[in-house]
Parts: C-alpha cells; sequence; structure tokens
C-alpha cells in the first residue's frame, strides 16, 4: 500500500513538472500562440512540434523520477531540482539548435505562418533528440548537478557536430528541402537525429569517476555510433526499399514520398537501439 501512495505521490509531482514545463515552452516560444494554432488554425506542422516538445518533456521529468529511493522526502526534492533542471535544458537545447543547426530559416515563421509539417517534423525530432540527451546527462551513475551539466554541454557539443556533419554528407541540401515544405526531407532528418542522440543518451549513461575518463568514454562510444548510423541508410536502400534510390524518392519527384522516408527514419532509430544493445 505504501509503494502505491509513493508511486501516486510521484506522479503528482511529475504532473506538475510537466504544467511548469509547458509554461517554460510559452515562455520560450513567444512567437508560436499554442492554443490559436491548434484549436483555431488547425495547425498540424505546430502539432508536430509541441507534440515532440511533450515527448521530450517527458523524458526529462522520468530522469528525475528513476533510480533508487532515498526516502519520499528526499525523493521529492531530488525530483523537483533535477526535473526543473531538465525542463531548463531542454529549452535551452531547442534554442541553441534552431540557432546553430536551422539557422538557414526561422523556425517559428516556418512553423505558424508557412505550416511547414517539414519543419514541424524536424522540430518533434529536436525536441525528442534533446530530451533523450537531458534523460542521459542527469541519470548518469554517480553524477551530481555538476557532472549532469558538464555532460549535457558536451552531448550538446557532439549532437550538434553529427547534425551538420550529417547535412554535409548526404546528396542534398537538407534545409533548401525542408524549406520548400518537402515534408519527406524533414522525416528523414528527424529520425537520424534521434538516433544520433539515442546513441549520446547511451554513452552519457557510463559512470563517472574523472572529467578526463567519462568524456573520453562519451566521445569514443558516440564516434562508434555515428559511424555505423550513415550504413543505415544503405540499408534502408538495399534492403528495406529493394529497387529505389532513396534520394530520388525523397527529392527528385514531383511529390516526395513520406512513406518511404518514413523508413529511413525507422532504420536511424531502429539502427541506434541495435548499436545501444552492442556498444
Amino acid at each position: 500500500m505504501i509503494e502505491i501512495l509513493n508511486a501516486i505521490t510521484y506522479l503528482a509531482a511529475a504532473c506538475v513538472l510537466f504544467l511548469v514545463g509547458k509554461l517554460a515552452y510559452n515562455l520560450s516560444q513567444p512567437n508560436i500562440k499554442l492554443h490559436h494554432e491548434l484549436l483555431e488554425k488547425d495547425n498540424f506542422a505546430v502539432s508536430l512540434s509541441i507534440t515532440g516538445y511533450y515527448v521530450g518533456l517527458v523524458l526529462c521529468i522520468g530522469a528525475a523520477i528513476v533510480g533508487p529511493s532515498a526516502g519520499i522526502v528526499q525523493d521529492l526534492v531530488n525530483i523537483g531540482i533535477y526535473g526543473g533542471l531538465g525542463i531548463v535544458l531542454l529549452n535551452i537545447s531547442s534554442v541553441l539548435n534552431d540557432k546553430l543547426i536551422f539557422r538557414n530559416f526561422k523556425i517559428s515563421k516556418e512553423l505558424v505562418e508557412d505550416r511547414n509539417a517539414g519543419t514541424g517534423a524536424v522540430e518533434m525530432a529536436n525536441f525528442i533528440a534533446n530530451g533523450l540527451i537531458v534523460y542521459g546527462a542527469i541519470i548518469g551513475e554517480d553524477g551530481n548537478l555538476i557532472t549532469a551539466l558538464g555532460t549535457w554541454a558536451f552531448a550538446q557539443l557532439l549532437f550538434i557536430a553529427a547534425a551538420k556533419v550529417y547535412n554535409f554528407v548526404l546528396p542534398y541540401n537538407i534545409h533548401e528541402h525542408i524549406e520548400k515544405d518537402n515534408v519527406a526531407v524533414g522525416i528523414g532528418y528527424g529520425g537520424a537525429l534521434v538516433a544520433f542522440a539515442n546513441i549520446i543518451r547511451f554513452a552519457s549513461q557510463t559512470e563517472f569517476e574523472t572529467w578526463q575518463d567519462h568524456l573520453l568514454t562519451i566521445g569514443i562510444d558516440a564516434a562508434a555510433g555515428f559511424l555505423l548510423i550513415p550504413a543505415m541508410r544503405l540499408v534502408t536502400d538495399k534492403i528495406l526499399l529493394p529497387g529505389r534510390n532513396l534520394t530520388d524518392e525523397i527529392v527528385n519527384q514531383e511529390h516526395p514520398n513520406n512513406g518511404a522516408a518514413l523508413i529511413e527514419a525507422f532504420a536511424y532509430i531502429g539502427g541506434s537501439v541495435l548499436i545501444c544493445f552492442t556498444l
């Protein structure tokens, strides 16, 4: 009975944090009026984006809850501290990535004015990816606030670098096609972002001993995973979509193939899960 009451208490704390996280989104995205966009304009692009934020928010809150109990009072204190930290980091991550990864176009304009579902798909993935990164930074073994912040900062650098390199190695410009409302490109790129973040999340959960060893381990594990991710695109081309060229399906036809892009996104994310199992 005590365990059930504790679980209800933790769930109530999580709901409070979720409301705080929703308020934080409103403050960090002043150009997006959620009620107006979702209920009056039926804006699917904004719906994709905010759904991704909610998933990322749940991951951040979950990171503050999981783990061994230190007693109900101390647990609630830790949930408040680390849950609040997770919300702050999730929103900071989003702003940083919008400026550094998606700097070629204005996210709020694409979502609100153009109702660009491709941008919505990328933003959805961006929030989920950052939720994974924050999760890994907070639940890292033997960690505290300082190690969580340091791990998150290093993980963000890895994530931004991976996103830029991925764009560089593709045979087309991701930002150019997303700005043209190509939803398929947004879906595929979003899958890659979540996959990169999942590998970083896994690497960040290693036991902390010294900063040098901790960051080196994260860097090595992440690099190994990143090298394998591009192979997933080849798998998609040759095994999951035999007889078709993925680039042609996504960018070289009049109506981009969203279904093919969804398979591509699955290949990236599924591949990252398998990579984490094997590392």
